[in-house]
């Protein structure tokens, strides 16, 4: 008979090895060969919808990844209920090794990153040419995040027809990224996107910028109509409007190879994660005279071997300064 109470000891309460209804731990997980791919096109509260073949399926993420996450542009394996029908549900169970990672902090002194877009070929950052006025700091941060994770970065400067693009395209020549510049009037006519596609066909472009310099309404014009998203209302004389935008979402290319990533309007970008040594990797004309610094160099101290590189004639002074005004946006806020 079982005693309780007081008087119960372990002898009392100890279960049985493999009695019914207890399942033996084991460090050994199933390997879901036959587990089908596809690609994270959103993410909701836990929710994933995921692209398998030509349909979309709900899923989640299977227990035994733990606290790894999927973001948008993951490709990943799934099991489970594929069918795509209403209320059935799916589990991710790997993912893939990614190509390249967008990553931001909130701040520059929060150490949590946050994965924004993962496999992605280039980044474009989207800037208003007036008003909301440009803000060279937060450009320069994207860019950096773009070149610590692995994308090509892309500018395109909207709204021409308000204020010129000399000024802003000048502050970037030396770093030699290709750019766009567009107009409303061109936007509506199609001018814009045309110039704009040349750019992403092929690829997958994560789009960024911050709210009402109409990035969502660029990306509108290049995917197929079913698939728009809802934009904020404009006003027709200062161009500012107000971003709807609240989750990153893979959209595909409207009639050709390609998909665009529309991600959520953001007001600072933290480069906390940013390692220097991964930034150079963007200069390759820079990148040999880095072998003579010091370990741990940031490239911008007197013991920079960088210095003398450049003095040498192997690489153009403005790619060095380039390169440590980049440097430099990782200690300095947007508003600098």
């Amino acid at each position: 008979m079982r005693r309780y109470g007081k008087h119960t000891d372990e002898d009392d309460i100890r279960s049985r090895p493999n009695a019914k209804g207890n399942r033996p731990r084991t460090n050994i997980r199933p390997k879901h060969e036959d587990a089908a791919g596809g690609m994270v096109v959103t993410v909701d509260r836990g929710r994933l919808t995921v692209l398998v073949e030509d349909r979309t399926v709900m899923a989640m993420k299977a227990r035994e990844l733990g606290r790894k996450a999927a973001v948008v542009g993951d490709r990943v394996a799934l099991v489970g209920d594929m069918s795509g029908k209403k209320d059935t549900l799916a589990r991710i169970v790997r993912i893939e090794k990614r190509t390249s990672v967008l990553r931001r902090t909130a701040d520059d002194d929060d150490p949590y990153e946050r994965v924004v877009v993962a496999n992605a070929d280039q980044l474009a950052v989207v800037t208003a040419l007036p008003d909301p006025e440009p803000r060279p700091r937060m450009i320069d941060r994207c860019l950096v995040a773009a070149f610590d994770g692995g994308l090509t970065p892309l500018l395109v400067l909207t709204k021409s027809d308000l204020a010129p693009p000399d000024r802003l395209l000048e502050l970037y020549g030396d770093l030699d990224i290709p750019y766009v510049v567009t107009s409303r009037a061109e936007l509506e006519s199609g001018a814009a996107v045309a110039r704009v596609r040349e750019q992403l066909d092929g690829k997958i472009t994560a789009f960024v910028g911050h709210s009402g310099v109409g990035k969502t309404t660029l990306v509108n014009a290049l995917v197929p109509e079913e698939l728009r998203r809802t934009t904020g209302h404009v006003n027709a004389v200062t161009g500012r409007g107000r971003h709807t935008t609240t989750s990153a979402l893979a959209l595909p290319l409207s009639g050709g190879q390609g998909w665009v990533v529309d991600t959520p309007g953001v007001r600072s970008f933290g480069l906390h994660h940013v390692d220097p040594s991964r930034v150079i990797q963007a200069f390759p004309d820079l990148e040999p005279g880095t072998e003579g610094c010091p370990r741990g160099c940031g490239h911008d101290e007197p013991e920079c071997a960088l210095d003398a590189w450049v003095a040498e004639g192997h690489a153009d002074p403005q790619r060095l300064y380039s390169l440590r005004r980049l440097l430099a946006t990782r200690e300095r806020t947007e508003g600098d």
